[in-house]
């Protein structure tokens, strides 16, 4: 991180202010964006006729907020995915411009940012085994992007976020939750819905029946009431609240000189899917030049390989 960021306070108050800190520098002209092809997938349904085969296997789905995303850092990033053998990557902060979808190094990059300034920004990197189920992509806007997989007995929906920080105006927040309220409302009842992300928010220690377990970190602040509202009215629940790790595990930010910690970013899931992750936590040996750690869950839920 660069010297002139503000590094957010450990009692969370100041505990996001990613937006002070956006790099004063435009990228260079060798970012993905710059090369990127258009295009969306087909509508959900295009898939429907394909012969399809089902795999058991356990999946790992991610979040990581990577602090912009040039070309090369793509390609370390995709290099982090194989290592760990991450399926579905969410990435937020990634400061492309525009929307669409392209293919690099054998995985599938499904992206949303702003038309013409390079901030926020929320994308997916899937690889190519459950490229296979992709059966459609929503590219909401430069805070929210939706894919969804086809899956037994159950569709699974992933929303990645890039939540506005606790500096932000209530108006921003407000149109944020709305947002992503719409995008959930035009989910399809009966699909597993997981919400990775940087949500700029602390949800604490305390337990919230059904919503966090017993492993938040620090106090709560307002946007973290804000986020548990959000899963209670939408029966979710916080996941990488409800597992014992050790603290170096739960933590998903540390300031710029190493001396404070927060668990700002978060992977929620439907609560009537809860049984199906089997754990979350961090990676901290996984690098991108950023100041959050790349977040993972395990799951089990059947995806069905389109061949």
């Amino acid at each position: 991180p660069s010297e002139d960021e503000t590094p957010r306070s450990e009692d969370g108050q100041n505990a996001t202010g990613e937006e002070q800190r956006m790099s004063s520098t435009s990228p260079s002209r060798d970012d993905a964006a710059s090369s990127k092809p258009k295009g969306r997938l087909a509508a959900d349904g295009a898939g429907g006729e394909r012969r399809i085969r089902c795999s058991k296997d356990q999946h790992t789905i991610g979040t990581w907020n990577v602090r912009s995303m040039s070309q090369g850092k793509l390609d370390v990033v995709i290099g982090e995915m194989s290592r760990l053998k991450i399926d579905i990557l969410g990435v937020s902060e990634l400061k492309w411009t525009g929307m669409g979808h392209f293919t690099s190094n054998d995985h599938q990059i499904y992206y949303c940012g702003q038309e013409d300034h390079r901030r926020n920004g929320v994308a997916f990197i899937i690889n190519s085994k459950v490229a296979k189920a992709v059966l459609g992509y929503n590219p909401k806007n430069d805070r929210m992007i939706s894919i969804r997989i086809q899956g037994k007995p159950s569709n699974i929906t992933v929303i990645q976020i890039y939540a506005p920080t606790t500096n932000a105006e209530e108006a921003e927040v407000e149109q944020f939750y709305e947002d992503l309220q719409h995008l959930l409302d035009n989910t399809p009842k009966r699909d597993v819905i997981f919400i990775t992300g940087d949500w700029n928010a602390k949800v604490g220690s305390q337990m919230t029946p059904r919503i966090t377990g017993k492993y938040g970190l620090g106090e709560q602040n307002e946007a973290g009431h804000r986020l548990i509202e959000f899963c209670q009215d939408n029966s979710l629940c916080i996941t990488n609240t409800l597992f014992q790790q050790p603290k170096r595990r739960l933590y998903t930010w540390t300031s710029p000189d190493g001396q404070h910690r927060n668990q700002i970013d978060y992977i929620l899931c439907s609560q009537r899917w809860r049984t199906s992750v089997q754990s979350v936590k961090t990676r901290p040996g996984a690098d991108c030049s950023s100041d959050h750690e790349l977040l993972l869950a395990q799951f089990r839920i059947r995806l069905k390989r389109l061949g």
